[in-house]
């Protein structure tokens, strides 16, 4: 019963969150793309392109699918898509925290972002889905599926490096890394990330379970 009562203010404390650290780094961003001379459009694409602002936005939507009912939001309420944005949020965290973190140290505001993107917001969207009720089971052979929409970030992120020499992330410089060491980074997490999937869907359908004789 604790799980009821928590769920919708904590769907509230991570729609807030979620809203806030992506303004707040917008906010940041386009002004500092702008003072290096480029167009606002063009600090806008540079924005949207990192997969932690996607999968960040893609949390706040499922927040919102759950707030308002009346919005047409019906693929971000299926349970599959709530438990792949578990998986994704949950890959932002550590590749951040692995990864890329060690690489530049923000100050000020911009920790704040850092922080609330890469910490705050997986950590409270991960307690919010294995808080989430009623739970429906989720098939294993929908795994592929799920899959699609990261393999076509991975795909426009490499098309877009390859016309303007900008890459998201390190991992993914082809023109400094090479493409096979892109591709051999590429599977790993791809890897990763269906062994995640694999394993919140196995909670998932276990929570169903449990739902379903309660």
């Amino acid at each position: 019963m604790a799980a009821f009562r928590l769920h919708r203010p904590v769907t509230w404390l991570g729609f807030g969150l979620g809203v806030f650290v992506l303004v707040l780094q917008f906010s940041l961003t386009v002004p500092l793309r702008l003072s290096q001379g480029d167009t606002f459009l063009g600090a806008v694409i540079f924005f949207f392109s990192f997969f932690t602002i996607l999968t960040n936005l893609g949390v706040v939507l499922v927040y919102l699918s759950d707030l308002a009912r009346g919005l047409p939001l019906g693929w971000f309420r299926r349970h599959e898509t709530r438990a792949l944005f578990a998986v994704l949020i949950a890959v932002v965290m550590g590749v951040y925290a692995l990864v890329l973190a060690a690489t530049w140290q923000p100050q000020g505001l911009f920790k704040l972002a850092d922080i609330g993107l890469h910490y705050a917001t997986p950590i409270v969207y991960l307690g919010w889905w294995l808080l989430m009720r009623p739970r429906g089971r989720i098939r294993f052979r929908r795994i592929p599926a799920l899959l699609v929409s990261p393999l076509l970030y991975l795909a426009y992120v490499m098309v877009r490096g390859a016309m303007t020499g900008l890459y998201p992330y390190p991992f993914l410089q082809a023109d400094t890394l090479g493409y096979g060491q892109v591709a051999l980074n590429a599977v790993s997490l791809l890897v990763v990330t269906s062994l995640l999937l694999a394993a919140a869907i196995a909670v998932n359908n276990r929570m169903a379970e449990k739902d379903a004789v309660a």
